[in-house]
């Protein structure tokens, strides 16, 4: 069994602590990156390829690039066996914020977006079944995800470019996103309100169910999302 799970890995889940939780996130290679499939299915859609967090902080660095292409790789194509080190890696997850005494938390799509609510694991629907007692949260840019368990949190994902407001329309209509992340270019300057729903700043934390609902959280660009003209960042 290999953990698969990185633990306060960068500076917003090691803030979660503080409020009392011990955060997991699987790291993948995002969009069709491993070659060995597509993680990001919007991803071209949405034009947020070139302008992915995925270049920032240790994403950033080769090494971590590499063994993220491995994980997704064995995602694909040795699924039932990558699925139970996922399983191995929560236990372990569970046991040291036991002994931390700590709440655990998952995020399975730290760099790509998957329906992980249509992944079996073992003899449960999903690994949220497998985990009932457990909060998993996740961003997505898929508007109809459907018939999301109830201790999975999803946040919408907004992009400016042409043609995703209908998407950003689906997804405000679906119950099953709780809230809508918004990529602004400088957090001193961002909005109180956004489309119509209140911002509130998602760069402190990323324990995200706790902003409640209908909510824009509000997230500022970094690394080569500095640079970006698609419109995926909302200049401000």
């Amino acid at each position: 069994m290999k953990n698969v799970l990185s633990i306060q890995a960068d500076a917003k889940t090691s803030k979660g602590v503080e409020l009392g939780f011990l955060t997991g996130i699987l790291y993948l290679a995002p969009h069709t990156l491993s070659g060995a499939g597509n993680t990001c299915p919007m991803a071209k859609v949405a034009q947020c390829d070139k302008a992915c967090l995925y270049s920032a902080g240790r994403g950033a660095m080769s090494p971590v690039q590499n063994a993220r292409i491995a994980k997704t790789k064995r995602f694909f194509n040795e699924q039932p066996e990558f699925m139970a080190d996922i399983v191995y890696s929560i236990n372990a997850l569970i046991r040291k914020a036991k002994r931390e005494n700590l709440t655990p938390l998952v995020r399975l799509n730290g760099t790509s977006d998957i329906r992980w609510e249509n992944i079996p694991v073992g003899e449960h629907a999903n690994i949220f079944a497998a985990f009932p007692d457990i909060k998993f949260y996740d961003y997505t840019k898929i508007p109809n995800r459907r018939n999301i368990p109830p201790n999975y949190d999803l946040t919408f994902s907004y992009s400016g470019v042409k043609g995703w407001q209908k998407h950003v329309e689906k997804a405000k209509a679906n119950k099953s996103l709780s809230r809508i992340a918004v990529v602004f270019s400088h957090r001193e300057r961002a909005p109180k309100t956004f489309n119509g729903w209140p911002v509130v700043d998602g760069d402190n934390t990323d324990v995200r169910h706790l902003d409640g609902t209908r909510k824009i959280v509000g997230l500022y660009a970094k690394g080569q999302a500095k640079k970006d003209t698609s419109g995926f960042v909302v200049q401000v």
